[in-house]
């Protein structure tokens, strides 16, 4: 069903969307929701390609605030183009890309180079973080809160070497900063001191199950510990992304209204899905900065996201070649694709009972736009543009190489069974995803914000 058109009546489904689930459908007109409604409608208007849902669920499209894919510098891993493709196919409508490429993303100039490559590439919605070191202060506080998502900050070394240690640059961006903070919080120190006393055990070639005992619970407790004291010292907009302890969710408020938090946090979907039992299996496939720990946490921070002391649920995907992972521990970097997949992985917990449809598209799609102050996204209302997906929630299939879109050609979860299929992703109105068809004819656009 490819076409230039923008124009819709979306018909027949179940569209879920801001606590409810209702049968009805939508119109769609120059790429914004014109009109939602609830019941049947037939609708005569030439204009208007009509599309019978066939009772699927017409949820918004996600919006994933933590990808890395991998431009400029890091193309053998994933692109923008490829990545976006397999994000549509996923449901993800909008992202977000961390500065930790190759050169990091450390200037304006550079931040807006990375956003005209999007312009000429991304098939989704885009964003992009202006990392913060200990020597781009000027470039930090030029940031335009309308234009851009955030400052990145990483309070642990990860993939890049992007690691923020002066204490006083630190306090100035958190008294200063004139957008949010996203922190990646692990302490440098207990994992230095941590990774020596695993290789006086195992040597050079420890197994991958170490992972969660070099990043345990107190380097991301210190860590996530310490940006909280800051931002109250200084009532910054702190935003504590892939959080992978019991304790650290213990750390945000479930009593306020996301639209009056200062303080908020992510889980991504691994936390989520897997735990240390895994790495048995899995190996490095799973490694991940911060680590899949333990069952418990796994429970913890899925109840946390439950009661709404986690706020929002994101991916990390972070690509690397099978050959990149395949390396013996110490040289196999972090992170694994997953945004093809998350949105159905969080579908299957729904299935498993685990979860509820409204609370998916709560975390997944409304509270990033809330907590970003994403304008005109997030939600099926009029007015908004149109990011929808549809989801078709009794169609099996199975993870494989032969489905994969992401450049680096696995995922940690081949073999796996899902009861749900994406069937059709729309963004701004443009169908760019049918039943694992890509039509890339029409790009997203460049996200903006009320701020």
């Amino acid at each position: 069903m490819i076409s230039m058109n923008n124009n819709y009546h979306i018909f027949n489904g179940w569209i879920v969307n801001e606590h409810q689930v209702f049968k009805g459908g939508l119109v769609i007109r120059n790429g914004l929701i014109e009109t939602v409604y609830h019941g049947d409608r037939s609708l005569d208007d030439k204009d208007l390609i009509a599309l019978d849902a066939g009772h699927k669920w017409i949820l918004p499209g996600v919006i994933d605030d933590h990808v890395h894919f991998r431009e400029p510098g890091l193309t053998h891993k994933g692109d923008i183009a490829s990545e976006s493709r397999a994000a549509v196919a996923g449901g993800i409508t909008s992202f977000m890309d961390m500065p930790n490429t190759l050169p990091p993303t450390l200037t304006q100039a550079q931040l807006e180079e990375k956003f005209q490559l999007a312009t000429q590439k991304s098939l989704a919605n885009y964003s992009f973080y202006l990392g913060a070191s200990n020597s781009n202060l000027d470039e930090v506080l030029k940031t335009d809160p309308r234009r851009v998502c955030g400052i990145k900050i990483f309070l642990g070394s990860s993939t890049g070497n992007m690691m923020l240690d002066d204490l006083q640059t630190l306090r100035t961006i958190f008294a200063r900063s004139p957008v949010l903070i996203a922190v990646h919080c692990e302490d440098e120190w207990t994992i230095q001191k941590n990774e020596a006393i695993c290789r006086e055990v195992y040597g050079e070639d420890p197994p991958a199950s170490v992972h969660p005992k070099i990043r345990n619970h107190e380097v991301c407790l210190l860590s996530s510990s310490f940006a909280v004291r800051l931002a109250r010292e200084y009532n910054t907009r702190l935003h504590i992304l892939h959080l992978s302890t019991a304790e650290e969710a213990e750390l945000l408020d479930d009593s306020s209204p996301l639209e009056q938090k200062r303080i908020t946090g992510e889980v991504c979907v691994h936390h989520l899905w897997f735990s240390e039992a895994d790495y048995a299996r899995l190996g490095n496939r799973i490694k991940w900065n911060p680590a899949v720990k333990t069952e418990s946490d796994r429970i913890a921070l899925f109840e946390a996201l439950l009661q709404d002391q986690i706020d929002i649920v994101a991916t990390d995907h972070a690509p690397h070649t099978l050959e990149e992972k395949n390396r013996n521990y110490f040289n196999s970097p972090s992170g694994a694709p997953f945004v093809q997949h998350a949105l159905v992985a969080m579908l299957e917990f729904y299935h498993q009972g685990k979860i509820s449809l409204e609370k998916i598209v709560q975390k997944m799609c409304h509270n990033p736009a809330i907590l970003y102050r994403i304008e005109k996204r997030g939600f099926i209302c009029e007015g908004y543009w149109a990011d929808v997906v549809l989801v078709n929630p009794d169609d099996p299939w199975t993870v494989d190489p032969s489905n994969l879109l992401y450049k680096c050609g696995w995922s940690p979860m081949e073999g796996q069974q899902f009861h749900a299929r994406i069937t059709h992703t729309f963004v701004n109105g443009y169908l760019v995803h049918e039943r694992g068809q890509i039509y890339d004819s029409m790009n997203g656009q460049r996200l903006t914000f009320k701020r």
